[in-house]
C-alpha cells in the first residue's frame, strides 16, 4: 500500500508539472554534458525516458528491476549506449538519471512535499542509474574489444612475396591471441594464393621466449598440413643465444637471418634462381 501511495503521489506530481520539470531537467543534464549533445537531442531522450517513467509508476510498483520498468530500462540501455560510443564518462551518463532527483526535491523534500515519497524515488532513481552505469561498462569493454581486434588484424599483416611466396612480418609481443591471428590468416593466405612458401619474420619481435617459440612452432605445423613450408628469419644474434640458453629444439625447421636470406631460400625451393646483373653503362 506504501508503494502506491507514493506511485500515486508522483504520478500527480510529473503528470501536473511535467514540462516544467523535464524542461529543468533537460537543461541540467545538457550542463552537464558541456553543450556537446544539443538540447534538442538531450530533450527527446529525456521526454520518452519521462514518459515510460510515469506509465512504469502507474502499475504501483517502485522496483526498478520490475516488469513494469522494463521499457524505462530499455531506454536508459539506448542512451548509456550512445554516451560510452560518444565518448561521455560515467558520471556523464550517470547523471541524465540523477539529475531528477534534484529537479524533484524542492517539490517533495520542501516543507509542503511528500518526504516519504520523495526518499521512495530516490532509491528507484539510484537503481535506475546505477543500471545506465552498469550498461556503460559494458559497451566500454565491448567497444576496447572489438578495438584490440582490429589492432591484431592491422598489426599481422600477410603480404605476397613472389608467386606461391607469402610472408607474415611480425612486430611487437607475440601472445596466443595473436598466434591465433597469425596462423588464420597465413593459412588462409596460402589457400588464397596458392602459395607453397610462406616466411615468418620476426625481425620486430623484441624477444623470444618458450612460448613464443611453441607458437611459432604451432604456425609452422599448421602450415605443413596445408602442404606448405615455412621458414622464420629475422634471427638477430641476441635471439639465436637465448633460443640456445633455453634449449629450444626447431629441429627441422629453416631459419634465417634475415628476410632477404628467406626469400631467396623460398624462391630456390619454388624453382626460381637469383642472379645478380651487371650494372648498365652510365649507372650510378
Amino acid at each position: 500500500m506504501a508503494d502506491k501511495h507514493v506511485s500515486e503521489r508522483l504520478i500527480g506530481l510529473l503528470s501536473v508539472r511535467g514540462e516544467d520539470l523535464g524542461a529543468e531537467w533537460a537543461e541540467r543534464v545538457t550542463g552537464s554534458l558541456g553543450g556537446r549533445v544539443a538540447r534538442a537531442e538531450v530533450e527527446r531522450e529525456l521526454r520518452e525516458i519521462y514518459t515510460a517513467l510515469v506509465a512504469a509508476l502507474a502499475d504501483g510498483s517502485l522496483d526498478g528491476h520490475g516488469e513494469a520498468f522494463g521499457e524505462v530500462r530499455a531506454l536508459l540501455t539506448e542512451l548509456s549506449r550512445n554516451r560510452a560510443l560518444q565518448g561521455f564518462t560515467p558520471t556523464e551518463t550517470a547523471v541524465s538519471v540523477f539529475a531528477l532527483k534534484q529537479v524533484l526535491e524542492p517539490s517533495l523534500a520542501g516543507e509542503d512535499g511528500d518526504v516519504e515519497a520523495y526518499l521512495e524515488f530516490a532509491g528507484l532513481l539510484d537503481t535506475l542509474g546505477l543500471f545506465t552505469i552498469e550498461v556503460y561498462a559494458r559497451t566500454r569493454e565491448e567497444l576496447i574489444s572489438a578495438q584490440a581486434e582490429q589492432l591484431l588484424e592491422l598489426s599481422t599483416p600477410v603480404v605476397k612475396l613472389w608467386d606461391n611466396v607469402i610472408g607474415v612480418p611480425l612486430v611487437g609481443t607475440l601472445d596466443s591471441a595473436r598466434t591465433m591471428v597469425v596462423m588464420e590468416k597465413m593459412l588462409q593466405a596460402l589457400i588464397d594464393t596458392g602459395s607453397e612458401q610462406a616466411i615468418i619474420d620476426i625481425t620486430g619481435v623484441p624477444t623470444v621466449d618458450t612460448e613464443v617459440a611453441q607458437h611459432l612452432l604451432k604456425t609452422v605445423v599448421a602450415a605443413r598440413l596445408m602442404g606448405a613450408e615455412c621458414t622464420i628469419s629475422g634471427i638477430r644474434p641476441g635471439i639465436a643465444q637465448t633460443i640456445v640458453a633455453l634449449g629450444i629444439d626447431f629441429g627441422d625447421i629453416v631459419t634465417k637471418a634475415t628476410l632477404a636470406d628467406a626469400l631467396r631460400h623460398a624462391l630456390r625451393r619454388t624453382g626460381n634462381t637469383v642472379s645478380r646483373t651487371a650494372p648498365q653503362a652510365g649507372a650510378r
